[in-house]
């Protein structure tokens, strides 16, 4: 029988070649193939203190736009609203006095204002009534009671807060912008109107002009 080891100088030894030893990790690798090891996974990250208070500014910013434009809007709008009202008001006097003549039918010019018997509203049938007893016109007003007014010189429900102011001036033909002159009034033959309309509100601190008009009119 035919042996299958052999003495070298050493001894003997079998002629199998020795497996190599295994690698550190108790890995031991084939021959012709590799393992490959699968990497961490790392957790999320978190936000941080900083990153969270700029989200917070950004986002308060624009919430703080959009309020202040709608805020901005809702003025607009009342505004615009309380310029339509102001100018129906405004020409509901002129409407009213449109056919009356600049002094009274019965005394004409002789006095200026009111007459004794032109206690009311109802009673004043010419311009120059509208001046008021004294020289400084007349206020159809929400507060009071007294307007403000239609046409048909009816006070107008659910106005609050808004005003009619009524000036009548006499005016030289050649100057019609002229301030009113005390001393003119009831000795021309033209008179400017003018018409003053104010609103109050529940805020305000007193009445502010919404619009005002003006027009001159003549003896017919």
């Amino acid at each position: 029988m035919t042996r299958n080891k052999r003495c070298n100088t050493s001894g003997w030894t079998n002629r199998t070649q020795a497996k190599p030893a295994p690698q550190s990790g108790g890995f031991e690798p084939r021959e012709g193939k590799r393992i490959a090891l699968r990497p961490t996974r790392r957790g999320r990250r978190a936000f941080t203190l900083i990153e969270t208070a700029l989200a917070i500014v950004i986002v308060g910013s624009g919430v703080l736009a959009i309020m202040v434009a709608q805020a901005a809007f809702h003025q607009q709008n009342s505004w615009s609203s309380h310029t339509s009202a102001a100018t129906f008001l405004a020409n509901e006097i002129r409407e009213m006095t449109r056919r009356l003549p600049l002094y009274d039918p019965v005394t004409s010019n002789a006095f200026w204002g009111p007459e004794d018997n032109e206690d009311t509203l109802v009673d004043f049938d010419d311009l120059d009534d509208f001046d008021g007893d004294f020289g400084d016109g007349v206020i159809f007003s929400a507060e009071d009671g007294s307007g403000p007014i239609n046409a048909m010189r009816e006070v107008i429900p659910s106005m609050t807060g808004w005003s009619q102011i009524v000036r009548v001036y006499s005016v030289e033909e050649k100057n019609i912008s002229a301030e009113g002159d005390g001393d003119l009034d009831g000795q021309t033959t033209m008179m400017r109107i003018e018409v003053s309309v104010t609103y109050q509100g529940a805020l305000d601190d007193q009445p502010q002009e919404v619009t005002s008009i003006a027009w001159v009119t003549r003896t017919r």
